[in-house]
């Protein structure tokens, strides 16, 4: 027999026995243990069956059978109470049509009897396990402790969680930026402080993990308290937002703090009905759609029902598992992938002929600075080149509205990387005053776990043991999430009228020494002791702070807070393009002397020496 039968069958023998001491007890107490009537006596006992048959069913209808009581709380009193009324109410009628007589206090005495037996019954079951927990396994002492930032809805229902799990944690204190929380406690527990008494509170508790339980503070809050819980040598926990609804269980819903959490900010978000009614009945084209960006960028795009998705890019194995996850995840959107270099004039224009895109996102680029700086002509080919061949395509047939995803590595660039992707946004522009085609650009910083970025790079040396190698100990970098980076792409379409370049106001930079140390407690080490940090020295082009607007493009407000836009800077086109055209001849030569060039059509690029 199963241990859920066994546990049934043992509440309806207790649930029996107690309907026996109700019967028997109000009459002990209206005439005495040994001076019962016999009158009244007899019929309560040859009563019991019936009233032992009513007590099961009425507790099966109520489910009473059924619940876990080791969670009980005030729902399963109320069951238990409204089930021993409708007992009481089916035992006088019945023992009426039947004609027992029996005084009018038995029956109120055994429905006090009965409500409370049958409560405490259960009830027993949550207390008796409680002090187990507490008792049996010592004082405490040798368990694991646990802190609780938050002393609010979520932090109560997480303490009640914890305590019925069978984990050997044990809950020492709790710490609220409310002042006046100070000093209370909450289920036993006491709040010693707040934020600023997180360190001292660990000391003095000898806190083995720290939860944060704030399920609606903002991502700027939770990444100020992030940085406080990581001087400590606990360990880091948190209760993230998608848990405020209360709606699962929050300790299963508790997870180890990862990078998106450091970011500190909250994302940027667009109006999908915009969105959807941007794209709806257009052919939409996305360049390096296999990438980091590109692959979002057609998950997003697919989500809002476009007439036709066009996936291109020269990887082919990003490329078809792309094509594998939309034709899962949207079966009824028509996907085309296919294989090509933007490089490749001819293979651009066949593609614009067959499928007349009426918008494009281009975000295929060589982006990584170092193996630029010693691949130069490469950058110009694929990036400059790349550009203007779409570019020219894109005014030819028409297209209605070109996205160029750029980066913050553009503004007064110091590598070939971001010179390149400089002259990419003076493509953009050039080609805005020529055509009827509205082309923009999308400036945005690193994108945090992205293909080739620092934190799986610092991710994989803490696994491997160390040490984490810095270029340089105050380099810093602004950082976005994957989905907030397309969201401003997408966000560039639905508002370019041409020639803008899109800036996102990323907040303040990060101190990549930070991150490295904050990644190296997350992952439970010591920084400098358990993995050591190594500052190897700067790359070849590489800054040490990263720009995201220069000076004098000048900033304008759009309808979304954290968006911005620069203004395009007065250049010859005409000219420009001439210039770009011969840079672009010298890198297919593969001359040695292209940096110079670059440095002649780019005059804001400024190379280290």
């Amino acid at each position: 027999m199963s241990k859920k039968y066994t546990r049934i069958i043992i509440l309806i023998l207790v649930d029996a026995a107690i309907v026996a001491f109700s019967s028997i007890m109000p009459l002990a107490l209206r005439f005495g243990i040994f001076t019962m009537e016999i009158a009244y006596l007899e019929p309560a006992i040859s009563c019991l069956p019936a009233d032992m048959a009513i007590t099961v069913l009425v507790m099966a209808l109520f489910k009473l059978y059924n619940r876990v009581w080791a969670y009980a709380g005030m729902d399963e009193l109320i069951s238990v109470l409204k089930a021993s009324l409708v007992m009481e109410a089916l035992y006088v009628t019945y023992r009426m049509l039947m004609g027992v007589a029996m005084p009018r206090s038995f029956y109120i005495f055994n429905w006090v009897f009965l409500f409370l037996l049958l409560a405490a019954s259960r009830i027993s079951i949550r207390l008796v396990r409680q002090v187990w927990r507490k008792y049996a396994k010592g004082d405490g002492s040798s368990r694991h402790k646990i802190m609780i930032v938050g002393a609010g809805s979520a932090a109560s229902l997480l303490i009640r969680e914890l305590r019925n799990s069978s984990n050997s944690a044990k809950i020492v204190c709790l710490v609220d930026d409310n002042p006046a929380k100070r000093g209370k406690y909450i289920h036993g527990i006491p709040i010693v402080g707040d934020r600023q008494d997180i360190a001292f509170a660990v000391k003095k508790y000898d806190v083995d993990e720290i939860i944060i339980a704030i399920p609606s503070a903002p991502p700027k809050v939770a990444g100020e308290i992030i940085t406080i819980c990581n001087e400590t040598p606990a360990k880091l926990k948190i209760l993230p937002s998608i848990s405020a609804s209360l709606t699962s269980s929050l300790s299963q819903s508790v997870r180890e703090v990862n990078y998106e959490d450091l970011l500190g900010r909250d994302a940027v978000v667009i109006n999908n009905r915009e969105m959807e009614d941007f794209v709806q009945d257009k052919v939409v084209m996305v360049t390096g759609g296999g990438g980091t960006i590109g692959s979002e960028l057609c998950r997003q795009i697919a989500a809002n029902r476009p007439k036709k998705l066009i996936v291109l890019d020269i990887y082919e194995n990003g490329a078809y598992e792309l094509q594998m996850e939309l034709l899962r995840n949207h079966p009824d959107i028509d996907v085309k992938v296919l294989i090509g270099s933007v490089r490749d004039y001819g293979r651009m224009e066949t593609i614009f002929q067959n499928e007349k895109p009426d918008v494009i996102y281009h975000a295929a680029a060589h982006k990584h600075v170092p193996l630029m700086e010693h691949s130069p002509n490469e950058a110009v080919k694929n990036n400059c080149k790349g550009t203007l061949n779409l570019a020219k395509l894109a005014d030819k047939y028409h297209v209605k509205r070109f996205v160029l995803i750029s980066t913050d590595k553009a503004v007064r660039p110091t590598n070939v990387m971001g010179a390149t992707k400089r002259l990419c946004e003076m493509i953009v522009q050039a080609y805005n005053t020529m055509s009827e085609t509205e082309f923009v650009a999308v400036r945005f910083g690193n994108v945090l776990g992205s293909n080739g970025s620092v934190i799986p790079l610092f991710l994989k040396q803490i696994e491997s043991g160390g040490p984490v190698t810095l270029t340089h100990r105050e380099i810093t970098r602004f950082f976005m999430t994957v989905s907030e980076a397309v969201s401003l792409v997408l966000q560039a379409g639905l508002l370019a009228k041409g020639g803008e370049i899109f800036v996102l106001d990323m907040g303040q930079p990060v101190k990549i020494y930070d991150l490295a140390v904050n990644l190296i407690r997350l992952k439970g080490y010591v920084p400098d002791e358990d993995i050591k940090i190594e500052i190897v020295g700067l790359r070849p082009g590489e800054k040490l702070y990263e720009e995201l607007l220069m000076a004098e493009e000048g900033l304008e407000s759009t309808p979304n807070d954290l968006i911005y836009i620069g203004k395009p800077i007065d250049m010859d086109h005409k000219g420009f393009l001439r210039q770009l055209e011969h840079l672009i001849t010298v890198a297919e030569t593969n001359g040695k002397k292209i940096k110079k060039e670059i440095g002649k059509v780019c005059d804001t690029y400024q190379p280290q020496i």
